[in-house]
């Protein structure tokens, strides 16, 4: 295009002489770079500067309406192609200045200017992406690898003391995916500090409760002497409440032996056997009635028939007396009394107990972490392991414990046992 457009000035000279001196013609075509100029400026007149060809023309390129591909291609193929032609090349003049101009030209020069192109381009390109490596090699150490080797510096850091809350990582990143990992990484070590801290006081605990069980038990055995004693006694009352206390320090005694010898607070398998539903409940009744005392609570049961169950008698008066235990103190906060109902039925397939309280019902929170040892106390004093050790006695029957919502005020437990078939019985 180029070399179109200056033959297109040197052609134009002939407008001020027809007749233009053969050296003269020959300096126009050497600045052009072309050696034959024709232009066309209207259907009957043509402009020309000639010189002799070197070779004959060997293509012919239509500049007027290139594709764009068909640039592409041949300007690879020139490329590619050693030494020289001369070839015809027609387009379109400048500024309109007539309707076609054609002109032979060689492409040595063309060639040697693409290359030279190419050579300072590549440079360039070389230039561009050594300083693009050593951006994104430098955003890269900032953005990811540094981050990255600080949350793995805080990782070493908290595995060497896991308990202690303040080796959890904390959020600095400010790639979007590193943060995710980061919080992430947070959580899952919160959780963890969480249960190693809760593991180390259950540790803690039971080794306290161990020690406690050792010395209780001893203090039992006297206190189980001395209720022997008592059921010599010929008085009244004495005859009535002593087999009583001789039972309860019986559970308390076994109780502290069992947790001795596992060296840890999980229940044994039951011992299967034939329970009179109604002499249990009325047991754990009784037993209820004397610690409540001059307290306005009223404590009953409700059997629609006297029952033969098939349960462990001990564990089973365990988890009535905690569900019973838990009513009374629930009643005993709202100060005003109310009542505490036993009830037991019989499906198909089950037994069922509900123990049911007209106190205040269950907090929200107490609910959420309901069963759960430490957690599911609804009253500031309460340790919260009742109703995580009526769940397990139930489980160990083949049972369950839930909780219900009570009909207006007041809370509802239910205990579910499977009927056993007597070759389950001991």
């Amino acid at each position: 295009m180029a070399r179109v457009e200056r033959a297109q000035i040197a052609s134009l000279v002939l407008l001020a002489d027809d007749m233009i001196s053969a050296e003269l013609e020959r300096e126009l075509l050497l600045n052009a770079g072309v050696y034959n100029v024709v232009l066309r400026r209207d259907s009957s007149r043509q402009l020309a500067l000639a010189s002799e060809l070197p070779a004959p023309v060997s293509q012919t390129f239509d500049l007027r309406q290139p594709a764009w591909t068909a640039l592409v291609r041949d300007a690879f193929r020139r490329l590619s192609k050693p030494g020289f032609d001369v070839v015809r090349v027609i387009g379109n003049p400048k500024l309109k200045a007539g309707s076609l101009i054609e002109v032979t030209l060689n492409t040595g020069p063309l060639r040697d200017a693409m290359w030279a192109f190419s050579q300072r381009v590549l440079i360039l390109s070389a230039l561009l992406s050594v300083a693009a490596a050593l951006l994104l090699f430098a955003a890269t150490r900032f953005m990811i690898v540094a981050p990255i080797r600080r949350v793995i510096a805080q990782i070493e850091n908290y595995q060497t003391a896991p308990e202690e809350a303040q080796r959890i990582i904390k959020l600095k990143a400010g790639i979007a995916e590193l943060r995710a990992a980061e919080q992430a990484l947070q959580s899952m070590q919160k959780n963890l500090t969480n249960a190693l801290n809760h593991k180390e006081r259950l540790a803690q605990l039971g080794e306290a409760v161990a020690k406690v069980s050792h010395d209780l038990r001893n203090i039992l055995t006297t206190v189980q002497l001395i209720s022997d004693r008592l059921t010599q006694s010929e008085d009244p009352v004495v005859m009535r409440l002593a087999p009583k206390l001789e039972a309860n320090v019986a559970r308390a005694v076994t109780l502290a032996e069992t947790t001795l010898s596992f060296g840890r607070a999980s229940e044994p398998a039951p011992i299967l056997g034939q329970v009179d539903l109604t002499s249990l409940l009325q047991d754990v009744v009784e037993t209820e009635l004397m610690a409540i005392g001059q307290l306005p609570i009223d404590v009953k049961f409700e059997i629609s028939e006297n029952l033969i169950i098939r349960a462990d008698y001990e564990q089973l008066h365990r988890a009535l007396s905690n569900l019973v235990r838990n009513a009374r103190q629930a009643l005993a906060d709202q100060s005003k009394g109310g009542a505490i109902v036993l009830k037991a039925w019989q499906t198909p397939q089950f037994w069922i107990i509900d123990v049911i309280d007209t106190g205040p019902g269950l907090p929200e929170k107490a609910k959420a972490h309901l069963f759960k040892p430490f957690q599911g106390t609804a009253t500031g004093g309460g340790s919260g392991l009742g109703l995580a050790i009526v769940q397990e006695l139930m489980r160990g029957h083949g049972g369950s414990a839930e909780y219900l919502e009570a009909n207006g005020a007041g809370a509802c437990f239910r205990l579910t046992l499977p009927k056993l078939t007597l070759d389950n019985a001991e």
